[in-house]
């Protein structure tokens, strides 16, 4: 479909002629997220909840989709649907076939890990709510060792939206690192706390200090220029440009920038 417009009516076609297909509605879905056809998306999507209303995946991606819209009650809605149907292992049954070697963990991994996907998005509902309670009350549902990172993240925005920037910070800071990008991860983060509530200057020497131990990272100085904008510097913003299309000269961000 993103290379050919004749595609699309192949594949309408098909769910015209087999509407009850998940596996191609729910591929046709995620082309059209992709392509940020948002409305097109909902329609199939909920198509998909009507022809089979007991299977859960189809929920996920529409819970993700209206947040993605800003519509936390439709979003809150499809998301505590999801998880009603993967409360026991008979309602989590994966829209998708099954490769030949998957086997009953790698189907509750799957499910598990939906379910995690689930409480961190009606944790954003919460929060688009300003329900900072209700927020934290489903981060603290995740137990997931390797999500702790995102978990802590996510914590630490609710305090700073409310004002408690410096616990956000060190809750960041504190943060376990097992993975080798975790401490990259977390340099990003803090300033990303930082951004949100506009202290450029500070995010700025974040965002130094993280370039100067990991060098020629792209994203890294592409973050770091865009902060430059916010605090005026335009030299120094395009002085970061030029270096990121040096070291990726495909970056079409930074060319655009």
């Amino acid at each position: 479909m993103a290379k050919r417009e004749a595609a699309e009516s192949v594949v309408r076609a098909h769910l015209d002629a087999a509407p009850g297909d998940p596996l191609v509605r729910l591929a046709y879905a995620r082309v059209l997220m992709g392509a940020q056809r948002f409305v097109d998306a909902t329609a199939q999507l909920e198509r998909a909840t009507q022809d089979r209303p007991d299977d859960a995946p189809p929920y996920l991606t529409l819970g993700a989709l209206h947040l993605e819209m800003r519509q936390p009650a439709p979003a809150e809605a499809a998301l505590q649907r999801y998880l009603a149907l993967t409360a026991s292992q008979g309602g989590a049954a994966p829209s998708l076939p099954a490769a030949a070697d998957d086997d009953d963990d790698a189907d509750d991994d799957r499910v598990g890990q939906g379910r995690v996907q689930a409480w961190l998005m009606l944790a954003q509902v919460a929060e688009q709510r300003g329900d900072f309670a209700a927020a934290e009350a489903w981060l603290a549902r995740i137990e997931d060792p390797k999500r702790a990172l995102e978990v802590q993240s996510r914590r630490a925005t609710l305090l700073a939206r409310q004002g408690r920037l410096a616990e956000a910070r060190a809750l960041v800071r504190q943060a376990p690192e097992r993975e080798s990008g975790d401490a990259r991860a977390k340099l990003m983060a803090e300033a990303g706390l930082l951004r949100e509530v506009k202290r450029w200057d500070e995010a700025f020497e974040v965002l130094g200090a993280a370039a100067q131990r990991f060098p020629d990272d792209p994203d890294l100085l592409y973050e770091q220029a865009m902060v430059a904008e916010k605090m005026g510097r335009t030299d120094e913003m395009e002085r970061l440009l030029r270096r990121v299309i040096e070291i990726k000269p495909d970056n079409a961000h930074a060319h655009n920038a």
